[in-house]
């Protein structure tokens, strides 16, 4: 027997007649019914909240995309970075065309799932 997490939230009652120990006890008359057990009924999210979150999440991800682009080509917050002027080695690595490229490939992908996730979910 596997032993897995339950996927839901609430649990059931074992069955005392799926243990190897429980002997099956006749009694005469008709045997009790169980109640039957209801469900929680799942919560619907409003439309509304649907809407700001995608807004919210769009908007994020188009100002850090934005940010990432612009930061590696800025003399302020690259080339005087206290981080690469306490490591010379690492603000040679910085200084180079090729990183500053990589990360702003990293922020033009933010950019490009930040509008695919604006048109994707857009009702036109």
């Amino acid at each position: 027997m596997s032993q897995r997490p339950e996927l839901s939230s609430f649990s059931l009652a074992p069955n005392p007649a799926s243990t190897p120990e429980s002997v099956p006890i006749s009694v005469p008359g008709p045997a009790p019914s169980p109640a039957p057990r209801q469900l929680p009924a799942p919560q619907r999210i409003p439309p509304w909240l649907v809407r700001a979150e995608l807004f919210l999440r769009v908007l994020l991800r188009m100002y850090i995309g934005l940010a990432i682009c612009y930061v590696p080509w800025s003399r302020m917050f690259w080339d005087q970075n206290p981080l690469f002027v306490q490591f010379p080695t690492l603000g040679i690595y910085a200084a180079s065309g090729i990183v500053r490229g990589l990360v702003s490939g990293l922020g033009l992908l933010n950019l490009w799932i930040a509008f695919h996730d604006a048109f994707r979910h857009w009702d036109g």
